[in-house]
């Protein structure tokens, strides 16, 4: 859009200490594969990219947006690029800056058309520009409890995201009810309730005068629809579009696009419709792979080389995605042959959490960064026990979060204390000893604290500073005011720094990012499909879920699932039907050799099912990972024999060192409290500990045994 009294377009500000050095186009044609070439070629009219996983579609579109502008035939300045995380969208500037592409706008939906519609406020309404609600919840709490509907914490939740999908989809009340039907979607209240909350909530907000997110897109629409005046000048100021994860867009969103391009078609869209995940938020993967009959004449081309995924990895991806239809994908990996992905089965989600602790810790002593690895889950509520396992084995994760990382008060405070340091020449020597020297002033220390909430995310981010000094030092010449300009280009593209710490993540949370190694657990029925999947595109789109958790990984990848939600509980689950129906090549994978079915043999045949844990001293529940490891409540007294566990610990730390292992891997510190206390004196009762699985009786048992005899 054009400033007040000019007849150029706006352009954000660059950074002072920027400067971007001049690309030749055919340093930006360099090294594409034939697609990716074919997709930056492709510069006239509408153009869309059916883009796999991996497959490189960020770069070939930011290359198709600086070989435009090198070559003359697009202008920076009227580009137009948006997506949908201001993660991705950091990532593209990023990438078009280091392609000498200066003056392009690349933003998300919302924060593109809160531009415009800032802009043009005036002109539409002749007042100030109302206050953006951050959330809903509030007001829906207070239209929920005008309707007498449940004002739960649970309950807004739902509400607010059937409010939202109401409004990308142009429903009002009286017609939420027969959507939901025609889409099999629940609502969080019977649909005449429903249509009053959202009645209520919108006479609440105009009250109020405030918008939301999804008001800013209607209104920008709107104001494109009936302001010829309006229409003009920001189609005038944008005339070539991109849009990123098009299968991901909503009608609301569509409606918008279509309203900026006008009579046009100047357009490249990119998309995968085997990773439409979000269709609960309104998306529909239907506008893109009907993108050729909105426009017969695009330009379509394929992305189906994974450059991300070992062979054995895709070979699993493809076996997942079954389908015939013209938009799907066949991914062809480009890397060297790796392991292959392997699925195991524990007895219960706290033997599965646990198991899954230990391989993590014995990646780490490997000398895995915790930074390359992750663990996916389908749920938020699959995180808990996880949490608890890794505390346990002493192992930092970090939570994939929404906030942006550069405006948490804890970065900001060290930026703000970095940046006077650099000016005040007061430290020197390498750039992470340096970072480390002004973020120690500010409370950091290397080592992460014990206790969880504020203080261990303040930790994880200054952590998260540490290491980016870390790994920037010798390409920023060991130079703390060069570490600042880049620090401050990352937070002007939202670039967040990855602190070194295993990542713990629903699959949703996860799409876009990669690891080297990647666990997945909970593939069983009930949770991959989710038990409420009924209609088959909601199962097909847990299907599209389980695809993207395995194409997170790069090198390595293991699936787990539990027969038990408790120790001891009935093993009612049974495997994921997507993977009791994974065929690679020829043959199904549950008959594959090699395929790891751990943890229900011995343990499920030879012992018997028993009662929820109970404290051996108060008999109350056990609830925590440790008090069912020791057989007690933490707060009830320990008889632990202090002769018996020095011994323990002295022979597990010569085994140790003769195998040349760290010491947890032989027996965690709560299992060899939980042996000196309770004394197994054959090894039938040493099974009964948790933590010593059939293996680790096998191979230690006697062992074991003998010390404990040795202090009857």
């Amino acid at each position: 859009m054009h400033a007040p009294g000019t007849s150029e377009p706006r352009m954000e500000a660059s950074h002072p200490c920027d400067t971007i050095a001049p690309v030749t186009d055919d340093a930006i044609l360099a090294g594409l594969d034939p697609e990716q070439r074919a997709v930056a070629e492709a510069l006239d009219g509408p153009v869309v990219v059916l883009a796999g996983a991996g497959s490189g579609k960020t770069r070939a579109i930011t290359h198709r947006i600086a070989h435009g502008v090198a070559t003359g035939r697009h202008e920076a300045r009227r580009t137009l690029a948006v997506t949908f995380t201001t993660r991705a969208a950091g990532e593209m500037r990023l990438r078009l800056r280091d392609l000498g592409v200066e003056g392009a706008q690349v933003r998300t939906f919302h924060s593109a058309a809160l531009r415009q519609l800032r802009y043009f406020w005036p002109r539409l309404s002749g007042g100030e520009f109302p206050e953006l609600l951050p959330s809903k919840a509030r007001l829906v709490a207070e239209a929920a409890s005008r309707c007498s509907v449940p004002t739960d914490m649970a309950t807004v939740r739902d509400l607010s995201g059937d409010v939202e999908w109401a409004k990308v989809n142009f429903l009002s009340g009286e017609e939420i009810g027969k959507r939901a039907a025609e889409v099999r979607r629940t609502l969080a209240v019977p649909p005449p309730a429903m249509a009053a909350v959202l009645d209520a909530y919108e006479q609440a907000k105009s009250a109020r005068g405030l918008l939301d997110f999804e008001d800013v897109l209607l209104n920008t629409a709107a104001a494109l629809d009936r302001r010829p005046d309006i229409a003009d000048e920001i189609r005038s100021a944008y005339r070539w579009f991109t849009v990123d994860e098009f299968q991901d867009v909503n009608p609301l969103q569509r409606y918008l696009l279509r309203m900026w391009l006008g009579d046009r078609d100047d357009v490249c869209v990119v998309g995968d419709a085997n990773q439409t995940i979000y269709t609960f938020t309104g998306a529909t993967p239907s506008y893109l792979t009907n993108f050729r009959r909105d426009f017969p004449d695009a330009t379509e081309v394929k992305l189906e080389r994974c450059y991300r995924c070992t062979p054995e990895i895709v070979q699993w991806a493809n076996g997942i995605m079954v389908d015939g239809s013209p938009s799907s994908l066949t991914l062809v990996s480009q890397r060297p042959a790796g392991p292959s992905p392997v699925i195991q089965e524990w007895s219960d989600d706290l033997e599965e959490a646990a198991q899954i602790a230990a391989a993590v810790k014995a990646h780490i002593a490997e000398g895995v960064p915790a930074r390359d690895i992750a663990v996916l889950f389908r749920v938020n509520a699959q995180s808990e026990v996880l949490e608890e396992a890794f505390a346990e084995a002493g192992i930092p994760v970090m939570l994939r979060g929404t906030e942006r990382f550069f405006e948490r008060p804890e970065v900001r405070e060290a930026v703000t204390r970095l940046r006077g340091a650099a000016r005040a020449g007061e430290v020197s020597g390498p750039l992470g000893e340096e970072v480390r020297a002004v973020l120690s002033a500010a409370g950091w220390t290397p080592e992460p604290p014990r206790t969880a909430g504020a203080v261990r995310e303040r930790w994880e981010s200054l952590t998260a500073l540490v290491s980016l000094a870390d790994d920037l030092g010798p390409g920023l010449e060991e130079s703390l005011p060069a570490f600042i300009t880049e620090l401050d280009a990352r937070a002007a593209a939202q670039h967040a720094p990855v602190a070194d710490g295993v990542t713990l993540a629903t699959i949703h949370a996860a799409k876009g990012l990669e690891w080297p190694i990647v666990f997945v657990i909970g593939c069983s029925e009930g949770l991959m499909p989710l038990s409420y999947a009924e209609s088959d595109d909601q199962i097909e789109e847990e299907r599209r879920l389980l695809y993207v958790a395995v194409t997170r990984a790069a090198d390595r990848l293991t699936l787990s699932w539990a027969r038990s939600r408790h120790a001891g509980g009935r093993a009612s689950r049974s495997l994921s039907r997507f993977l009791q129906d994974l065929r690679v090549g020829d043959v199904p994978v549950a008959g594959r050799a090699g395929i790891a079915h751990r943890g229900s043999g011995r343990r499920r045949t030879e012992r018997k099912q028993k009662a929820p844990a109970r404290c051996r001293v108060c008999r109350k529940g056990l609830v925590t990972a440790p008090e069912r490891t020791l057989g007690r409540c933490s707060s009830c007294p320990s008889d632990v024999d202090e002769g018996l566990l020095e011994s323990l610990r002295a022979w597990r730390l010569n085994l140790s060192r003769e195998k040349s292992v760290p010491a947890y891997v032989v027996f965690t510190d709560v299992t060899l409290i939980a042996i000196a206390e309770q004394r197994p004196q054959d090894l039938d009762a040493l099974a009964e500990i948790p933590g010593v699985g059939p293996k680790k009786l096998a191979e230690h048992g006697d062992a074991v045994i003998g010390l404990v005899l040795e202090r009857a």
